[in-house]
């Protein structure tokens, strides 16, 4: 299976964003970015000219990076978004959060969504009960995601009982029992990420 290779901090600097690919070490002063704010390479630092194309390409780039996605698929969920009622970009945007890894990952199941994508390959969570083991799963109104329960014995999943967390208004999750639901489509306010979708949506459209 192809996946995102590369030093998870320097994808930040490169973006010149928090892309929160190491869970809470991005909220540390340990955080690379904090401590060295600049791209990376010999000439991170100096001055470049950047082009409309150079900056619609960067915001494509930070999408894919903050949700650990590939160019193909990415592109299918483009593809996807266009042929929907309503504004492309937010469609776009709501189909990537409806990505079974990252509903792990918002309801703070895992520190990251990389920790939460190794956590579904696994197969140590269940979607209405079945196992689902396919990361870019796509949930629904009314799914309810829980740890499977041969699982929650397991020391990460044992710490998060009795947890308080927070997470976004169309989801919601029991740290007791380790079970959650999806309340909700995901909207555009509920995409925390300073993301301007309409910039990828005009390096697709060219």
């Amino acid at each position: 299976m192809a996946k995102m290779i590369g030093a998870d901090c320097k994808q930040c600097r490169r973006e010149g964003c928090k892309l929160f690919l190491k869970g809470e070490r991005c909220t540390t002063k340990k955080c690379a970015l904090e401590r060295r704010p600049v791209a990376p390479g010999q000439h991170g630092a100096g001055r470049k000219r950047v082009t409309e194309y150079g900056t619609q390409l960067r915001e494509k780039q930070k999408v894919k990076r903050a949700y650990g996605i590939l160019e193909k698929q990415f592109r299918k969920y483009y593809e996807e978004a266009e042929r929907m009622k309503g504004v492309t970009g937010e469609n776009m945007l709501s189909l990537i959060e409806r990505r079974l890894d990252n509903v792990v990952y918002r309801m703070g199941i895992g520190s990251s969504r990389s920790e939460c994508r190794q956590i579904v390959n696994h197969g140590q969570i269940t979607v209405n009960g079945k196992t689902v083991n396919i990361p870019s799963y796509q949930v629904k109104v009314g799914d309810v995601i829980a740890v499977k329960d041969n699982k929650k014995e397991l020391e990460m999943f044992k710490q998060l009982k009795g947890m308080k967390i927070v997470m976004p208004k169309w989801l919601e999750f029991n740290s007791d029992t380790l079970e959650g639901k999806v309340l909700a489509l995901p909207t555009r306010e509920d995409i925390d990420l300073n993301i301007k979708e309409h910039l990828i949506i005009e390096l697709y459209s060219r």
